[in-house]
């Protein structure tokens, strides 16, 4: 989902280095999905940030709670989906920012009633 002017709620370093493969990311991304809440990583603001450096991808990804038990497999599964879109070597790091509903697209905010 996007803001009012067009633009990915949350912005990574890639969309204004490499803007259309941001968009390929993004989408690709979206088959991630959180099986406890039922939205997917982007939905849900969990992707923080990524950046093309020394031609790989690296992919920063935070979790709705610190010990999510499905944390290690969504972690993963973000960055296959990634490599495989970008089709370059993909690193993803666990990020230390707490996670929270503010981070949401507005769509997934609003299923949930919460804005």
């Amino acid at each position: 989902m996007s803001n009012e002017a067009g633009e990915p709620k949350t912005l990574w370093e890639i969309d204004s280095t490499h803007p259309e493969q941001a968009k390929i990311i993004r989408e690709a991304l979206r088959l991630v999905n959180d099986p406890e809440l039922g939205l997917n990583v982007i939905e849900l603001g969990l992707v923080r940030q990524v950046r093309i450096e020394d031609d790989s991808l690296h992919v920063t990804m935070i979790l709705t709670t610190p010990f999510c038990p499905y944390g290690p497999a969504m972690l993963e599964m973000a960055r296959s989906k990634a490599a495989e879109a970008s089709g370059m070597e993909t690193t993803i790091e666990m990020g230390m920012e707490m996670w929270s509903a503010s981070m949401m697209e507005d769509s997934a905010t609003a299923s949930w009633g919460l804005f």
